[in-house]
């Protein structure tokens, strides 16, 4: 599908007649945009059938803005899995409501849209400065989290009976769905409420953001487990380490954490097929040249070869059978049966990583995400995302950003990278 410059319009709640209290150093102009496509060619390809191209608009503070200050109620919800990042992005909301536009109410909703809920009995948290002030340094939300679909209405009967002017809504692509269909409501009713998602996800799956913030923590700590594996299987005859990582539909944390480590021989990703007789005959050789090897699987990849558990979670996704399990069991049988003395070790870090608290580069980053959402927030932008794009901080409408799910292409770059990286067989089917 061609994407054109409608589908990057952002909505508005209406004219920005208020003067702004910050004092940034540079404001944003409401006609700035950044281009979606990155390649001349691509850009040559509208300019000359004289189209436009499409472009982001760009992010960042507003002269004037929609909403009164001093009158406006904020409130932030935490949804979905936990992932580094998410009390920076809480505390940087927070810190950039009071300080750069003098808001002075901020609600955290307890676990997610449940506390948009009244069948649950949560209390909205008042989120102040003192009480965020490191909260930066510890994992997890201090709001908590939950997944699940809310009744709509229910939560925008609390956004409007709490007299709420912006929902913040930090979570990943069930999330955003969600923060859509509030918006939507709040449309249908003709309410003057902003809904402002920002990109949480570990997966880095999110269509049309460059990068959500927990997506390098996550790295960096896969990165060690990866390490560890390899000095296991250095210290045995045979040995095998297994290490399996997060990435339900994309692989870009086993590709990167790969990539970041150069120890891996085998990686495998739900993009890329494989069949586990081409992965045991490439081990087979491995083993008999070099003596050791380091297998990392995406806990999404090879459930093709898997039995389907047939069950689901609360935000309605497939539970996937253990992949890593299942390579194990298979390699130990394969190797058992030849009469072949195998040393394997398997690693699941997957919890341990994501309650991390985000390394400095993401907490950065989440601080700048924190304060983009608050400015377009003020700025009445409604029914979008705060994201980057090619180094540049953008507004995605909401409906951008969910229409598909971000993935590695098989035949692009990072892929052949990978491949040059671990020296693995491509096709390994």
């Amino acid at each position: 599908m061609e994407l054109t410059t409608s589908d990057f319009e952002i909505p508005t709640l209406g004219e920005c007649r208020i003067l702004t209290p910050m004092q940034p150093a540079q404001f944003v102009d409401d006609g700035e945009r950044v281009l979606y496509h990155s390649t001349l060619a691509d850009i040559q390809g509208y300019l000359s059938s004289g189209r436009q191209p499409p472009a982001f608009e760009m992010a960042g503070p507003r002269r004037r803005i929609f909403f009164d200050p001093s009158k406006l109620k904020c409130a932030i919800v935490t949804c979905g899995g936990l992932c580094p990042g998410l009390n920076d992005v809480i505390r940087s909301i927070v810190l950039g409501l009071f300080h750069h536009y003098g808001v002075r109410t901020v609600f955290g909703f307890p676990y997610g849209y449940e506390g948009l809920s009244y069948k649950y009995g949560h209390e909205p948290i008042e989120l102040t400065p003192d009480l965020v002030a490191d909260i930066q340094e510890k994992g997890g939300t201090i709001l908590g989290s939950s997944r699940g679909p809310q009744d709509v209405g229910e939560m925008v009967d609390t956004l409007e009976r709490m007299n709420v002017g912006v929902l913040f809504a930090v979570g990943g692509d069930g999330t955003l769905h969600g923060a859509g269909a509030i918006a939507h409501e709040i449309g249908r009713r003709n309410l003057k409420i902003a809904v402002i998602g920002v990109p949480k996800t570990i997966d880095n799956d999110i269509s049309s953001v460059d990068m959500s913030f927990g997506f390098v923590t996550a790295v960096s700590e896969a990165r060690g487990s990866i390490c560890a594996a390899h000095t296991e299987a250095l210290g045995a005859r045979n040995g095998v380490g297994l290490v399996k990582l997060m990435g339900r539909d994309s692989g870009f944390i086993a590709a990167y954490a790969s990539l970041a480590t150069n120890h891996v021989n085998f990686c495998l990703v739900p993009e890329v097929k494989f069949t586990v007789d081409a992965l045991l005959r490439a081990l087979e050789d491995r083993l008999k040249h070099r003596g050791h090897a380091v297998i990392v699987v995406a806990e999404g990849a090879g459930q093709d070869l898997l039995q389907a558990t047939g069950e689901r979670d609360a935000s309605g996704n497939v539970r996937f059978s253990d992949v890593g399990l299942y390579l194990k069991d298979h390699v130990v049988r394969h190797f058992k049966k030849t009469g072949t003395e195998l040393n394997l070790k398997y690693i699941d870090p997957s919890y341990t990583i994501r309650s991390m608290p985000a390394i400095p580069y993401d907490s950065a980053f989440c601080l700048m995400l924190g304060h983009h959402a608050v400015h377009a927030a003020m700025a009445g932008r409604t029914n979008m995302v705060v994201g980057a794009w090619n180094r540049q901080f953008t507004h995605v409408p909401i409906a951008l950003a969910v229409a598909g799910r971000k993935k590695i292409e098989p035949d692009g770059r990072l892929w052949s990278n990978v491949i040059s990286c671990t020296g693995q067989p491509h096709p390994m089917e």
